[in-house]
């Protein structure tokens, strides 16, 4: 029998993607990608596709936001729409869920093809351990994921609004850099100014001032010259992977993901060509008298653009809960 059909979205600051599932299996044939910027909110995007597959109603509807979800409802971060259960059952769903888009992502841990993940730092991956998912790129964040006899929980965070982690003078510097200087500066140098996309312009930004000429540059610009050997972008690169390794040292000593800490988004994946060159191993590993410790944990990076649709799949056909 054909399992019932679900409905799925992966919403952005820029794009949705939306998908059917039948169970937890995604139908691949049936992904399609919608600009935010022609809609007024999610509902329309839903009818559309709806539509556009000759649908009338689907028996569930999970949606991925990338924005903080309390009480059912999301307000998404980069982008002016709130989502709730209403307009999921307003498209013909009797079962409705909304997941902010890390937990969506933990929930799509073990239905992952191994091809889409590429090990990074080595490590035993203890089945049935705790997890955790970080994810890089508009934003930072990082959930944790646990198994428990009543099933999969994934805890929902706002971690990249903490303290930017520091270790050297350097840090410092560049704490106060965040804090004082450009755009985005509000008196607090927070996770994410350093390690997002515009962290890793404000990162640029101080490396090239301590070089004596500040530059802003895009993060797309930054990538093209670190790919084509400019000091700067190295130098960048270099800083840039010293934090993130000291900040996902940090989250796994909270977490103790002994079943993997696994690394999703844009910036990250855009970085990991220069992990091993960068030293992100020796970074993260870089806890005093817990260094050996750390040999604990393996990281991967998740190179699958529709993770987050899978984990959406996931997690009603468990139940819709945790």
């Amino acid at each position: 029998m054909t399992a019932p059909l679900s409905l799925l979205a992966d919403i952005g600051g820029t794009n949705t993607r939306v998908a059917l599932a039948e169970g937890r299996v995604v139908r691949p044939d049936s992904i399609r990608r919608y600009s935010n910027a022609e809609f007024p909110g999610l509902e329309p995007v839903l009818r559309r596709y709806l539509q556009e597959e000759g649908l009338t109603g689907v028996e569930g509807a999970c949606v991925a936001a990338a924005g903080p979800v309390r009480d059912g409802v999301a307000v998404m971060t980069n982008l002016d729409w709130t989502i709730d259960t209403d307009q999921l059952r307003a498209v013909g769903a009797s079962r409705v869920a909304i997941l902010n888009d890390l937990q969506a992502q933990g929930h799509a841990l073990g239905h992952i093809a191994p091809q889409y993940l590429r090990s990074v730092i080595p490590g035993p991956q203890k089945p049935g351990g705790a997890m955790l998912v970080a994810g890089v790129g508009t934003g930072m964040n990082a959930a944790p994921v646990h198994e428990t006899p009543w099933g999969r929980v994934v805890a929902a965070s706002e971690c990249g609004h903490i303290s930017m982690p520091v270790r050297t003078e350097e840090d410092e510097r560049l704490a106060r850099f965040i804090a004082t200087e450009g755009p985005h500066a509000h008196g607090f140098a927070g996770v994410e100014d350093v390690l997002a996309g515009r962290g890793l312009e404000q990162v640029h930004a101080f490396v090239t001032k301590e070089r004596g000429a500040r530059q802003d540059r895009k993060a797309a610009e930054i990538m093209a010259d670190l790919a084509a050997g400019e000091a700067a972008a190295r130098e960048t690169a270099r800083l840039y992977v010293h934090l993130l390794g000291q900040e996902l040292g940090n989250l796994a000593l909270i977490h103790l993901p002994f079943g993997g800490l696994f690394l999703i988004g844009g910036v990250a994946r855009a970085m990991t060509p220069y992990f091993g060159e960068m030293d992100l191993t020796r970074h993260f590993r870089d806890k005093g008298r817990f260094a050996g410790f750390m040999e604990s944990f393996a990281v991967t990076v998740v190179e699958d653009d529709y993770a987050a649709l899978t984990g959406c799949a996931a997690y009603l056909e468990a139940g819709g809960k945790g």
